[in-house]
């Protein structure tokens, strides 16, 4: 048995699971534009504990979502996990931000492209097919040919935030997207999590560091 905390704060959802192998004991997600994770985080980690009537004591893993993804965000979620791993000895296990994203939806033909925005007409993005990665996750600019390669093969669901900036950009007969808009939440994390889990593959706790894709940029305030 394995009792698993998983951390998700790449995005503007805050968001901490607890399973049990994989499967989901409690949940404890706010999504807030205001990036109120550094506020929220740790009272809902200790939330979590107590809807699934458990203790830090119990957890045997703590997994993070890695990005890419807000700077800020990632910082808060890996330093967070990060401290625990150290305060309780256990293992540390990274989840690509994308691959959470990618597994709310499951489609047995076809593609999933997880997108998540980059500001601007830019996304972080990656490919699936039957729940694999088969592209790697880039940074790109959408124009009316992104993923042309994929659309002419056969229907891609896109998912995320970024999907809305590609609505009315992306015209092809092949190209879905839904009605919501998506985010990454730490109610997928506990599959992903437990398949890692089991191998053993674990972070280095000293030396792990967030997936940013990009350089962090700041922004001059002006005068």
């Amino acid at each position: 048995m394995a009792i698993i905390l998983n951390i998700e704060t790449a995005t503007t959802n805050c968001s901490v699971s607890i399973s049990k192998e994989d499967k989901v004991l409690s949940l404890k997600e706010i999504n807030d534009n205001g990036y109120t994770h550094a506020e929220n985080l740790h009272v809902f980690i200790e939330e979590a504990l107590k809807d699934a009537s458990l203790l830090f004591s119990d957890i045997d893993a703590i997994a993070v979502s890695k990005g890419p993804g807000s700077y800020t965000g990632l910082r808060i979620g890996v330093s967070a996990a990060k401290g625990l791993c150290y305060a309780l000895q256990k293992p540390l296990i990274s989840i690509p931000t994308l691959s959470i994203l990618a597994s709310q939806i499951v489609a047995e033909e076809g593609f999933v492209i997880p997108l998540l925005d980059a500001r601007r007409m830019e996304v972080y993005s990656a490919v699936f097919k039957a729940g694999e990665q088969c592209r790697d996750t880039e940074a790109e600019i959408i124009t009316e040919t992104s993923f042309s390669e994929f659309l002419s093969k056969g229907k891609v669901n896109f998912i995320g935030d970024g999907a809305e900036k590609c609505k009315d950009v992306i015209v092809h007969e092949n190209a879905i997207f839904p009605d919501t808009v998506a985010y990454p939440s730490a109610e997928e994390m506990a599959v992903l999590a437990f398949t890692k889990y089991k191998k053993g593959d674990f972070e280095d706790v000293a030396y792990f560091e967030p997936y940013y894709l990009k350089d962090f940029v700041t922004t001059k305030p002006k005068n």
